[in-house]
């Protein structure tokens, strides 16, 4: 991994900058290894092209950024919060810890770790609660990203007695004075996020790139599935994977889907089924083949199927 420069060498570089001097753009982007980062992202989500594409527009002003403040051109930090929306299972959470890590190889924060948190890590129950809360979780995640999740249940205005506002107040004090040693990723439901900007205005003056996630397709949800199944070391018998693409069909029309997360859940009872029906049998041996193999019955035994062919009886 490359020794980024942080921010405050570049900045007292700049002045010393001769007149006329020039960047080699590539062999900067090299140095910096965000590449490797952006490859990764690429192997290890399926789909989302509009996300991927904006997050490399982001590493590419960041880079250009650091190079502009090595010529002694300076705007002024570029502004770095951001807020991800969409529905659960879209993969913003993936996208938050590649997003940390193009910001550590950029210089851009010292350590390039993420602290994942809810409302529960950040708010207490009672008067001088809240405020340690909120600090130990902002000092866990200085040098990094603090990533928000389900970001707007932080503010409860039907509740007079709530202390989310507390916690705002603080988040919005040390988003201000320290944007140069944190950066913080809020993420929720698009429409939920929205009304929270809106009832928030410091919050949302302070989030410079939105990124929305889309859901994933049916084709995107097969290959999700492969692909954690591939990591996993199994494999689909030829009879499985009709069962896994209806299968797909009919849970993305039923309640609490959560996209790539509940075709994870799906896999793992089959897994579990498929380990049953092993051990159930208990005669012969048991080949590389039978091990790794989820067959159309580990598939069809969900109660998805079962719900089906009970809505279609008359």
């Amino acid at each position: 991994m490359a020794n980024p420069t942080d921010r405050q060498t570049l900045s007292a570089a700049a002045p010393a900058a001769a007149e006329g001097a020039a960047v080699d753009l590539e062999a900067a982007f090299c140095d910096s290894h965000v590449a490797e980062v952006l490859d990764a992202l690429d192997r290890d989500l399926v789909g989302l092209k509009p996300v991927k594409t904006r997050i490399r527009e982001i590493a590419a002003l960041l880079l250009v950024e650091k190079l502009r403040r090595q010529v002694g051109l300076e705007a002024g930090p570029p502004a770095l919060h951001m807020c991800f929306t969409g529905n659960p299972g879209t993969g913003k959470t993936t996208v938050a810890l590649r997003m940390a890590e193009i910001l550590h190889r950029l210089g851009y924060v010292r350590k390039g770790h993420l602290v994942a948190v809810t409302r529960d890590d950040l708010v207490g129950q009672y008067i001088g609660h809240t405020a340690p809360k909120t600090r130990e979780a902002l000092k866990k995640a200085m040098g990094g990203v603090l990533f928000i999740d389900e970001a707007y249940y932080l503010y409860r205005p039907e509740n007079e007695r709530d202390y989310g506002q507390e916690a705002i107040e603080i988040l919005l004090q040390v988003m201000e004075s320290q944007r140069d040693d944190l950066v913080v990723i809020l993420a929720g439901y698009k429409d939920r996020m929205d009304r929270f900007f809106e009832s928030n205005p410091g919050m949302s003056s302070r989030i410079a790139h939105h990124i929305d996630f889309p859901d994933y397709s049916a084709e995107e949800l097969y290959a999700i599935a492969e692909l954690m199944l591939e990591r996993m070391q199994y494999r689909l018998a030829e009879p499985a994977r009709a069962a896994l693409r209806e299968y797909i069909e009919l849970r993305r029309a039923r309640p609490h889907f959560a996209n790539a997360r509940s075709i994870r859940n799906a896999l793992d009872r089959a897994r579990l089924r498929q380990a049953s029906r092993l051990f159930e049998r208990r005669t012969g041996r048991l080949t590389k083949d039978d091990l790794a193999a989820i067959c159309a019955e580990d598939i069809r035994a969900s109660r998805v199927f079962r719900s089906s062919e009970e809505e279609g009886a008359p």
